[in-house]
Formats: C-alpha cells, sequence, structure tokens
C-alpha cells in the first residue's frame, strides 16, 4: 500500500480541514495509507522520503529552513507532490524555492469570489484529464505567476471581472499544470476555495487523476 501525507493548516478561509479530509478520502479509495498532519513540524521530524505523496494544503503562513529542506529534498528524490488552489498555489510567499518547486504563485483573484469562469480542458487523451470535458464553476478564479517551464493541461481565460489588468487583453491562465523536481513529479490544480468547490465531481476527478498521477511508483506517466 503506498503512503501519503497531507499537511493542513494556514489561514482558515479555505477549509483547509475539511478539504483535507475530502482529499484524504479520495486517497483511500484509492488504496493510499494517509496521515494528516496539523504542524510544519512533522516536515522535520518524518522521514519524508517514506512516503509516495506528499500534499500541501497550507495557505499562507511561514515555513522554516529545517522544514522546508526535506521537502524539497524528499520530492526532488521521487516522492510525488500534488495540491490545489491556495493550499499549494498560495504557500509560505517568502519562500521562493518553494514556488520554484511548485511551478507558480497565486497574485490575484479579480472580483473575488463567485465569479462564473469556464475550465477549458486542453489534452483530454492524458491520463490527467481523460474524457473530461470543459466545465464551469462559479468560485475565485486565480491568476498565477507560472513557471515556463510546466505542462499545462487546462487553462481559462481573462478578463472576466473588470480592472486595470484587462487593458493587456485575453490571457489564457493555467489551471492544471505538471512539472518535474527532480526525480519527483509536480501536480497542482488552481480549483478548490472552499470544501463545496474541492466537491465538485470535477475537481474531484482532477484530485483523483492528479494525486495518483504524481505519487511514487504510478504507472501512468506523461
Amino acid at each position: 500500500m503506498r503512503k501519503a501525507l497531507i499537511f493542513q493548516g494556514g489561514w482558515d478561509g479555505h477549509e483547509p480541514e475539511k478539504t483535507a479530509d475530502i482529499l484524504a478520502g479520495i486517497l483511500r479509495e484509492e488504496n493510499f495509507e494517509v496521515k494528516i498532519t496539523d504542524t510544519l513540524e512533522t516536515l522535520a521530524t518524518d522521514d519524508l522520503s517514506s512516503y509516495d505523496l506528499i500534499v500541501p494544503n497550507w495557505t499562507q503562513g511561514q515555513i522554516t529552513n529545517e522544514q522546508l529542506t526535506p521537502l524539497l529534498e524528499a520530492i526532488a528524490g521521487g516522492v510525488g507532490l500534488a495540491g490545489l488552489h491556495g493550499g499549494m498555489g498560495d504557500s509560505f510567499r517568502m519562500a521562493v524555492d518553494y514556488q520554484f518547486m511548485t511551478g507558480g504563485q497565486w497574485v490575484a483573484h479579480p472580483g473575488n469570489d463567485k465569479i462564473d469562469y469556464v475550465v477549458n480542458i486542453l489534452d483530454a487523451d492524458h491520463p490527467l484529464t481523460a474524457g473530461m470535458e470543459d466545465f464551469n464553476v462559479c468560485s475565485e478564479q486565480y491568476y498565477m505567476h507560472v513557471d515556463p517551464a510546466v505542462k499545462v493541461h487546462a487553462t481559462t481565460r481573462f478578463p472576466v471581472a473588470d480592472g486595470p489588468y484587462a487593458s493587456n487583453g485575453e490571457v489564457d491562465m493555467p489551471v492544471v499544470w505538471t512539472k518535474r523536481w527532480g526525480k519527483g513529479k509536480v501536480y497542482y490544480c488552481s480549483l478548490g476555495h472552499v470544501a463545496e468547490i474541492v466537491s465538485m465531481p470535477e475537481v474531484m476527478q482532477l484530485m483523483r487523476n492528479g494525486m495518483t498521477w504524481a505519487a511514487r511508483n504510478a504507472n501512468n506517466e506523461e
């Protein structure tokens, strides 16, 4: 049985505990043994290399070098990394090495919450998005600063809400991407502002596919 670690906490507005429970439920259905922790000290004290997948679910906050370095090394050594929304894409804003590993950083959500927008699936033949079609979301629309090394699997088009950024014209912003960090596979999905959005069938499927894809020893490759 493969093992997964979820570390949850940070800003309460993203409902980290509820989100962690949803993600853990998906992983258990996929025959993972799951540990959920609410302290970053676990990153410094656990043998992270013993896990096949690590799921960050910690919005904002601060991480020490003693906590971050083992995480970076574990992923580089082959442990998978997968997460969603601010729990992975807006963690530890001062930790640029973490952002380098994850492939991007949240910078804005124009119009805030309850924006109606479309998620466009780019490659329906890929294991991450197989059989999926474009779908609608009413939530925050994440504007990201993105590593050009990532492989993009789904996008959303800006602008929807008005703002000074709109004078740049239309932009197709990544929603789902993958990349490598050493021997490890990295998966990110920008959806999932609160547990209700994480529980959407499309988001559940994206996270099921993404977490199992990223996990070490998975059969599905890029």
